[in-house]
């Protein structure tokens, strides 16, 4: 079916707050990967974690809710520019499986560097592959209904018991040797995709983004804040009272993530409208430079593992290591003996990261402007 296009342009500042979360989604992989106790020390425990350490995680929490919302707006804007139903759906369904076959190859090796693939995670980008898959398919039905069915997965899912297929975190043995371990669940993932869709109708609708995003921050925000006040509906981890003010308040913010609770996305996408709105009006060099990671998010998810590790062997080479102390698989190629560096330490490996990545994101992004005509180049 051919339709007329809508006449859109790449809209900045989605590339600016994609950009953002690129950036900041480099920090928790260096901190999982280098931190000196990321193996052993789980950074929202409140009676271990300091706040330092729990904040480097919970801002990090951001990230996947993002990424996985802007994909689907990015996918509506793609299919309204092209008008052509048939084509949008054959790509959204390709690009989906691509990007499934890349998580369980290319992905998953650049995380656990494990040659025998022991564990296969299902994480973020397997879930934006089944989000598009599903997006394609259902192309034809107007994009307002799907936002709609994944603001009632959102905000119903929880009622569910614990452990339902689909809807939850889950290890399963794939023969002897391999476990697939489903990180993040299909079908919450899903309904942020979902309405990330739909939200791309409201986009089309309005001359004041900054206005219309500015709201819909403020409304998730007092939502979230409602449900969370009352210890009410929408997280199985209710917050308390803590040993001081601090502690209380990330009690109040160590919303669920595995899998994401409707208060995680009130707060996470709250904060993201904000986010666009602020965008919105920005101008300058920082939005520039953060824009160069948010045009090739893609490119730089799948780089980034790699230049981690090296970073992380290089750290481990420092400090005495040989090849033949390095443990794959859940330690990431971490001895057996401690290893790692303090919290600091991470901190100037992700800054470390984040300069090499720039002039490679910027060299890619060039790159796909001078060579639109090579289809190939809408996959990475």
């Amino acid at each position: 079916m051919q339709t007329t296009p809508l006449q859109f342009s790449r809209i900045a500042s989605i590339d600016i707050v994609r950009g953002l979360v690129m950036v900041i989604m480099a920090l928790d992989h260096v901190r999982e990967l280098i931190h000196v106790d990321s193996l052993t020390q789980d950074p929202t425990d409140l009676g271990t974690t300091t706040p330092a350490i729990f904040f480097t995680r919970w801002i990090t929490h951001l990230c996947a809710p993002i990424f996985v919302f802007l994909a689907g707006t990015s996918a509506f804007l793609s299919a309204a520019r092209s008008g052509d139903t048939q084509a949008s759906r054959r790509f959204l369904i390709s690009r989906g499986v691509w990007l499934l076959i890349l998580e369980f190859t290319v992905v998953n090796f650049g995380i656990w560097f494990d040659i025998r693939f022991g564990v296969l995670l299902f994480q973020v980008i397997a879930a934006i592959g089944i989000g598009l898959v599903v997006l394609g398919l259902a192309i034809r039905v107007p994009a307002g209904v799907l936002g709609v069915a994944g603001l009632a997965i959102a905000c119903l899912h929880n009622l569910l018991p614990p452990n339902v297929p689909l809807f939850s975190v889950n290890a399963i043995p794939l023969g002897t040797d391999t476990t697939l371990l489903i990180g993040y669940p299909p079908v919450p993932w899903l309904a942020i995709m979902l309405m990330g869709y739909g939200f791309g109708t409201l986009l089309q609708k309005t001359e004041d983004r900054a206005g219309l995003l500015l709201k819909l921050g403020a409304i998730c925000l007092l939502a979230f804040t409602a449900l969370r006040s009352v210890n009410g509906y929408g997280d199985p981890a209710p917050w308390s009272t803590q040993q001081d003010a601090l502690f209380s308040v990330m009690s109040f913010l160590n919303v669920s993530k595995y899998p994401p609770s409707l208060q995680f996305d009130l707060l996470m996408l709250g904060i993201m409208f904000l986010l666009l709105s602020a965008a919105e009006r920005m101008k300058g060099l920082i939005p520039r430079i953060v824009m160069v990671y948010g045009k090739v998010p893609l490119f730089y998810y799948l780089l980034h593992w790699y230049v981690i590790h090296l970073a992380l062997f290089a750290v481990l080479f420092i400090q005495g290591f040989s090849t033949a102390d390095f443990l794959f698989g859940f330690r990431f190629g971490r001895p057996e003996a401690p290893s790692g560096l303090p919290l600091a330490g991470v901190y100037l490996v992700w800054m470390g990261v984040v300069c090499v990545m720039y002039p490679l994101c910027r060299w890619y992004s060039r790159y796909k402007e001078e060579h639109r005509q090579n289809l190939w180049l809408r996959y990475i």
